[in-house]
């Protein structure tokens, strides 16, 4: 009698688990060959600037502005994963800046949402939630909502070392949207938690950085209830 009740806890916190962690409705682990349908890389057209899959990793290495956006639509509470190092050697565009990202992104005059060059303020029209990680040159993070009229109030800021990037060090980044509340987390921990009045409910996810080298891998998303 004892086995048949701790069989059926176990089962109940498995699939109480299941439904926490939610519905996995893609991964990506790089491998193969770019595939260009799923993946839309906007470069900015400076010399010495390509993004490319080796050694199963997408790697972003550009002297410019880039955004890798993959080309499927997000709705409703989701949770996105990936790994993401900031490369630092001897390459022609390694610096330690910009580990950014978009998401929920909409362009509210173009049901095409994949039309930029890769400049930085070619997305000042979108709607989207962003998170700079490091930017401008490691000095800052923080946390933006774009409203699609060039308006993108900063919402919350660290300025201090704990909450700005380490080279050749590998992230786990989680951003989760559940009923209009939004968390960005790095290596488990919430850096960001916002709750939005007006959410942003469906959109495009896309990696986003400039004038560095990153490799990225471990792409998931999952739908949550």
């Amino acid at each position: 009698m004892l086995v048949i009740v701790l069989l059926i806890c176990f089962k109940s916190y498995a699939q109480q688990k299941k439904t926490i962690e939610g519905k996995l409705i893609f991964s990506e682990n790089f491998t193969g060959n770019m595939d260009k349908k799923r993946w839309i890389a906007e470069i900015e057209p400076v010399e010495k600037s390509v993004v490319y899959k080796l050694d199963g990793k997408l790697i972003m290495d550009t002297a410019g502005g880039v955004t890798v956006w993959f080309n499927q639509k997000l709705e409703g509470n989701i949770r996105i994963e990936y790994d993401w190092k900031v490369v630092v050697d001897s390459g022609r565009n390694d610096r330690l800046s910009d580990l950014n990202q978009f998401w929920m992104a909409s362009d509210p005059r173009n049901e095409n949402l994949f039309t930029r060059s890769g400049k930085f303020e070619t997305y000042d029209s979108l709607t989207l939630y962003y998170v700079g990680f490091g930017g401008n040159s490691n000095t800052t993070t923080r946390f933006r909502k774009y409203h699609g009229n060039g308006l993108k109030p900063l919402l919350q800021e660290y300025l201090d070392s704990a909450h700005l990037l380490k080279s050749n060090y590998l992230y786990h980044i989680s951003i989760k949207i559940i009923n209009g509340k939004t968390t960005f987390s790095v290596d488990g921990k919430i850096v960001f938690d916002w709750s939005d009045s007006n959410p942003l409910t469906s959109g495009y996810f896309g990696f986003r950085s400039t004038g560095a080298r990153h490799a990225i891998d471990n792409f998931r998303v999952y739908q949550l209830p």
